[in-house]
């Protein structure tokens, strides 16, 4: 009984054994027999049966000063379909909590002891933890029964997601005219690249092969460099000042770009071609050093000003819990609204630039837009809020792990993989369990030891992704072709996929506004683990659609099985199948990128360590770039007559990943509000000022 144990003395609360230090208001004199029935207590879940259980010791009356006091004690509720651990509850909602080092074995959830408090004992009141700024934080069973809701957004993360529009367009505005500016000839007469209304634009003249290894160099490039980024902000610079410097990197990257589309460098193709490789290098560096740490600023903006769960009471008077999860997942899906609005209209609007006017100012615009970035970013330097960069985290993160895995290693695969995944593994390394014998390295708390550990099952979640990329890279590559095989009715073959990011303007808000509402209001907890899950299957499903219209393509149209060869009046014709037919797989795909992508974003600002979410973003965003390696390996099947057999395979590979996904994961899903609960660690970082509000 000592771990329940409540020591309290005159004029002084003292912990015994327990990390977490409860705030509860107490009158000068508590009968024993009442404390069960006081509001403090019951707050906190403890009811007569199990104040007796703790051996103070007078049995007539517990006498504590008037003052505030803490209580430090360890409970769990197990009432409800989960059992969610008190302290950490409370430690989550609390708003006068201090940060202490864990007591080992305490996050683990086989070893845990469990004290239950009866679900039906009247004396539980409903009344709520108080915060010094006026907010109701629930009670851990209001945790587990009560609707949850989001919050709203600040403004000062819609002026992120703004830079992020700015961004978004100049990156996809520049990369959509790629293709034509390397691979097609200058039209007759032409010097800029413009082709006019029946013309094909084009610049250079190199050919598929080089516009093709171009393109893709790019697309991995630019999901290889946010790991480079990430460990920049993480550990030297933090993510605004990383994200400064990277505009102003990619700036020099537009501007090399525009010199190679002036038309006295496009008439010597040589030189044009190695000034825009150039400027590719440098505009990827400056993506890279963006993209892993605008998406957990703008996040940071809402966690800065409501941490913690709290109570809302509705219109009609319903008690609901507003929560900072589903808030982030709100912040995120009008994020990726605003990079979809960006690159549909950098899209579509440069794609026109470059058919009438030229290549140059299809580069010149998204550039203007890119302006806006730097500009929005300054004016609200001392608005936003950040957090400083730790230094040596990653490396300390990665000792920790190398530690923790000295001894477990066998010649058994079968023995290692069950040492790896014992209780004790990350029990062992935390400070408090070491003791004197702890490494000089080791300067953070048991609890960054916690949060590590949720950051590692956070990558190896996102381990899964590559096979769901690989639907959604068929959106830019063969889906096109598709299209240009059947009936466009005078709508342009490349133009169709933007069905997705319309889709996905439209869905977003239908999704944060009535879906995940509805399902709350129903019971259904769609976590996000669900959620990816989900998405993995729609991307399958995707694939289905799209073979099935391949399919018919090769059966009714009078091409056969080499519709791509060229259609034309005097060979064949297109399929006898409207082109919009396609809406199928692109709104299956919209919807399976805002359950798995914005999810992924999500999950990784929400389970990184604090001071390490750039770089688990940017793992996030690295899986991308793995998909695009694994999609060399589908080239072959890319083509007349595999194509069909193309999204088969891949519809196959998302289905069985999410199969897989969900197997693996299903029991770190129920673990959801225990790991969203893990308390924030002490180990902050260095204590330099970056300007701004500190989060």
């Amino acid at each position: 009984m000592d771990r329940w144990r409540v020591a309290i003395e005159e004029g002084e609360a003292q912990r015994q054994d327990l990390r977490p230090n409860l705030f509860v208001d107490a009158n000068s004199a508590v009968p024993l027999e009442l404390i069960g029935r006081s509001p403090s207590l019951a707050r906190l879940g403890i009811s007569p049966p199990l104040i007796s259980l703790l051996p103070f010791r007078t049995t007539a009356e517990l006498k504590v000063p008037t003052a505030i006091k803490p209580v430090a004690m360890m409970v769990t509720m197990t009432s409800g379909p989960k059992a969610l651990d008190l302290a950490e509850v409370s430690k989550a909602n609390a708003p006068q909590l201090q940060d202490v080092p864990a007591a080992p074995g305490e996050f683990n959830e086989k070893q845990e002891k469990k004290l239950s408090a009866p679900a039906d004992d009247s004396s539980l009141s409903a009344s709520d933890v108080v915060g010094d700024d006026g907010k109701e934080y629930p009670t851990p069973e209001e945790v587990e029964t009560l609707r949850r809701v989001a919050g709203s957004i600040p403004w000062s993360a819609f002026t992120i997601a703004f830079v992020e529009l700015c961004e978004r367009f100049a990156y996809y505005g520049t990369t959509v005219v790629f293709v034509n500016f390397i691979q097609n000839p200058l039209p007759d007469g032409s010097t800029t690249g413009a082709s006019g209304a029946d013309g094909q634009s084009g610049a250079l003249g190199l050919g598929q092969r080089a516009s093709t290894g171009l393109s893709t160099f790019n697309s991995m490039w630019a999901y290889c460099t946010p790991l480079i980024g990430a460990y920049v902000a993480d550990q030297y610079l933090g993510r605004f000042k990383t994200i400064q410097i990277s505009i102003g990197i990619a700036i020099v990257g537009h501007i090399l770009l525009i010199i190679a589309t002036i038309p006295s460098v496009i008439a010597h193709p040589n030189s044009s071609i190695g000034v825009f490789s150039l400027g590719l290098i440098i505009f990827g560096v400056g993506t890279g050093g963006f993209k892993p740490n605008i998406s957990p600023l703008i996040a940071e903006q809402y966690e800065n000003s409501h941490p913690k769960q709290y109570i809302k009471v509705t219109k009609s008077g319903e008690r609901t819990i507003v929560d900072p999860t589903m808030s982030v997942s709100r912040i995120y899906m009008y994020f990726y609204l605003m990079i979809n609005v960006g690159a549909l209209a950098g899209q579509i609007g440069m794609v026109y630039a470059e058919k009438y006017q030229g290549f140059y100012l299809s580069f010149v615009l998204p550039t203007i837009m890119f302006l806006f970035c730097p500009l929005v970013m300054y004016l609200m330097r001392n608005k936003y809020a950040r957090r400083p960069p730790t230094g040596s985290v990653l490396a300390k993160a990665l000792k920790l792990w190398g530690l923790a895995m000295k001894g477990r290693w066998s010649i058994n695969p079968v023995k290692t993989v069950k040492n790896l995944r014992a209780d004790d593994f990350w029990e062992n390394v935390k400070p408090s369990h070491l003791g004197e014998n702890r490494p000089a390295w080791m300067t953070f708390d048991d609890v960054w030891v916690d949060e590590v550990r949720r950051g590692l099952k956070a990558c190896t979640v996102f381990l899964w992704y590559p096979l769901w990329w690989l639907s959604y890279n068929q959106m830019t590559t063969n889906l096109i072709s598709q299209a240009a095989t059947m009936e466009l009715h005078g709508a342009p073959n490349d133009l169709i996929n933007n069905i997705d990011p319309i889709a996905l303007v439209i869905f977003i808000p239908i999704t944060d506004l009535f879906l995940y509402p509805g399902l709350e209001r129903l019971g259904i907890r769609f976590t996000p683990l669900k959620r990816i899950a989900w998405g993995f299957f729609l991307g399958a499903f995707s694939m289905v659609a799209a073979a099935v219209t391949q399919y018919y393509i090769y059966h009714l149209g009078s091409c056969g099985d080499y519709p791509s060869d060229g259609i034309t009046a005097e060979t064949c014709t297109a399929a006898p199948i409207n082109v919009w037919v396609q809406t199928i797989p692109y709104l299956l795909i919209a919807f399976s990128e805002i359950f798995a992508s914005i999810t992924g974003l999500e999950y990784a600002f929400t389970k990184a360590p604090k001071n390490m979410r750039s770089v688990v973003t940017a793992v996030f965003l690295f899986m991308s770039a793995i998909s695009y390696a694994i999609s060399e390996a589908f080239v072959g099947l890319s083509a007349d007559p595999l194509l069909t057999w193309n999204y088969t395979t891949i519809a196959v590979l998302a289905f069985v990943a999410g199969c897989g996904f969900w197997a693996a994961h299903r029991g770190l899903d129920k673990q959801e509000d225990k790991l969203n609960f893990i308390p924030e660690s002490s180990f902050k970082g260095r204590r330099k000022s970056h300007g701004g509000m500190h989060a």
